[in-house]
C-alpha cells in the first residue's frame, strides 16, 4: 500500500515538474512577455537545470531546446525510479527508459494542452476579462487559430478548443497504443 501511495506522489510530483519544463517552451514558442509573473515563476523553478543546458543546446526556430531536453531528462529520472521501485535492474532498462522518457514528455505535453486549452474555454464562459485570460489566449492562439479558420463559427460558438481537445486526446490514446507496443516488442 505505501509503495502505490509513494508511486503515485512520485508521479505528480514529476509531472508538475517536468510540465514547468514543458511550459517553458511552450511560452518561449509563444512569445508570451518575459515578465509575466508566471514566466517568471517557471523560469525561476527551472533555471538551475535549463541555464546550464543553454550552453551546450542552442534554441532553434523559436524552440526553446534547452527546456525541451530538460523536460526529458526529468522524465528520465521519473522512469528510471519507477523502474528501480520495481525491482528491475535500472543499467538493464536504461535503453528502453531512454525511449520510454521521450514518449513520457510527448504524454504530458499533450495533456498540458488538454489542461491549458480547458482552462482558456472554461475562463472565456465564466470571466472573460480576469487577468490570466491574455496569456492563456496568447498559449492557445497557435494551436487554435488553424482550426478556427477551417471550422465554421455556430452563432459566435467557437468550437475549435473542442476540436483541439479532442485531437490531443486522440493523440494520447496512439501514443499509449505505441507505448505498449514497444513494451510487447
Amino acid at each position: 500500500m505505501f509503495v502505490e501511495i509513494f508511486r503515485f506522489l512520485i508521479e505528480i510530483g514529476f509531472t508538475l515538474y517536468a510540465a514547468a519544463f514543458i511550459l517553458r517552451a511552450w511560452m518561449q514558442a509563444a512569445r508570451l512577455h518575459p515578465f509575466n509573473p508566471l514566466t517568471r515563476g517557471i523560469a525561476q523553478v527551472t533555471n538551475w537545470l535549463v541555464l546550464p543546458l543553454r550552453r551546450v543546446i542552442p534554441g532553434a526556430r523559436g524552440i526553446d531546446w534547452a527546456s525541451v531536453v530538460g523536460a526529458w531528462l526529468v522524465a528520465l529520472v521519473y522512469v528510471l525510479i519507477t523502474v528501480l521501485l520495481t525491482g528491475y535492474s535500472v543499467v538493464a532498462a536504461l535503453p528502453a527508459a531512454i525511449g520510454a522518457a521521450a514518449l513520457m514528455v510527448l504524454k504530458w505535453t499533450l495533456n498540458l494542452i488538454v489542461w491549458v486549452t480547458l482552462i482558456q474555454a472554461i475562463m472565456s464562459w465564466v470571466n472573460p476579462h480576469a487577468p490570466a485570460m491574455p496569456m492563456l489566449q496568447t498559449l492557445t492562439a497557435p494551436l487554435l487559430d488553424p482550426l478556427r479558420r477551417i471550422l465554421p463559427r455556430l452563432g459566435g460558438l467557437d468550437l475549435s478548443p473542442l476540436v483541439l481537445i479532442l485531437v490531443a486526446q486522440v493523440l494520447l490514446m496512439m501514443l499509449s497504443h505505441i507505448a505498449m507496443r514497444l513494451l510487447l516488442a
